[in-house]
């Protein structure tokens, strides 16, 4: 399983998971988003969680836009090494290549909005410490972000369905040299 809304709408885009199982996955990951803010305002004295929000001179559009490239890279790579069943024995690097992922754009985009990918991971400490300023780019961008991933692999780079040919264009049989 996952715990992340956008990697689950991401593999809703490319069919590898139904609608119903989705809604499940949600209800879920936002529940232990809120339970663990709730959790965490318990052990430090009742002190609001702080929320994700854009670091001064870093304007909306730009916010949406990193949120949009860090999920794509994050769901591009859950994608190629967790869901795609062509994968073969490359699974077992799942968890260490997704973490990189996670670190490098933490690394990258963390200065900037946090680099969230994770709506609940934005859900919860908002909700809990009530702060819902720029709330709406930490949904919007990684569900574009994972929705555009999960259509660039699964129906482009790694189709399921081979692409048909043209009959004119079949490769020429050695006699025809």
């Amino acid at each position: 399983g996952h715990v992340n809304p956008a990697v689950t709408f991401g593999a809703l885009i490319g069919g590898r998971i139904s609608v119903l199982k989705a809604v499940y996955y949600w209800i879920a990951q936002l529940l232990g988003s809120v339970v663990a803010s709730l959790l965490l305002r318990l052990v430090t004295d009742n002190m609001r969680p702080q929320a994700f929000n854009l670091a001064k001179n870093v304007g909306a559009g730009h916010g949406l836009l990193l949120e949009i490239a860090v999920t794509f890279g994050l769901m591009y790579v859950v994608y190629a090494t967790a869901i795609d069943p062509k994968r073969g024995t490359i699974g077992s690097i799942a968890p260490l290549a997704i973490g990189l992922v996670v670190g490098a754009n933490v690394l990258a985009g963390g200065p900037f909005d946090g680099a969230c990918m994770n709506p609940a991971r934005a859900f919860g400490p908002a909700l809990v410490g009530w702060r819902w300023d720029y709330h709406w780019i930490f949904w919007v961008g990684p569900l574009i972000g994972a929705a555009i991933a999960a259509v660039i692999y699964e129906y482009i780079m790694v189709p399921t369905v081979p692409f048909q040919t043209h009959p004119q264009n079949q490769p020429l049989v050695a006699e025809d040299y």
